[in-house]
């Protein structure tokens, strides 16, 4: 089976990223009224790593140094302002998680960002490496941001003993 790449207008990206941009942001906000469990701190980073599925295909292979190169930027830069932003706090029995009031501005921002630079990079390469480069500077982003959720939780947990 030979496969086959997608075509996307400007357009379509353009209405597909602000969609997608709306969604995470009110996933993040409905995300945040409900208890901190270890299940939601673990579970969105290995279901997203199901998207390295996607080095299966030849047409969305990018270099090695280009993959480490967008999962360092994710995981240092990036995941900054989201650690910046966000930390766990107990609340009685359970543990809530606590945004500063910017948190929502630097969900924006990053979406704008990435976006940006999507435009530059689609002129550059193929629009299957573009979406694999994102996605990995994206995992590096969220999986240190869960990393470090994941050791707040547990000093937090630990204390209630």
């Amino acid at each position: 089976m030979q496969f086959q790449p997608m075509h996307i207008t400007p357009m379509q990206y353009a209405v597909a990223s602000v969609v997608g941009a709306v969604v995470i942001i009110i996933w993040r906000i409905k995300e945040g009224q409900s208890a901190v469990t270890l299940k939601k701190i673990v579970i969105p980073p290995l279901g997203m790593a199901t998207g390295f599925c996607m080095f299966f295909f030849p047409v969305c292979r990018i270099p090695w140094l280009w993959a480490l190169a967008a999962f360092l930027i994710g995981a240092i830069l990036l995941a900054w302002p989201l650690l910046a932003t966000s930390r766990l706090h107990r609340e009685g029995d359970v543990i809530m998680m606590k945004r500063s009031s910017m948190f929502l501005i630097v969900i924006i921002v990053l979406a704008a960002v990435r976006f940006l630079a999507r435009g530059y990079f689609d002129k550059l390469l193929t629009v299957e490496q573009t979406g694999a480069l994102f996605f990995i500077l994206a995992f590096g982003m969220i999986l240190r941001w869960r990393a470090s959720m994941l050791l707040e939780y547990r000093t937090l947990t630990a204390q209630q003993s």
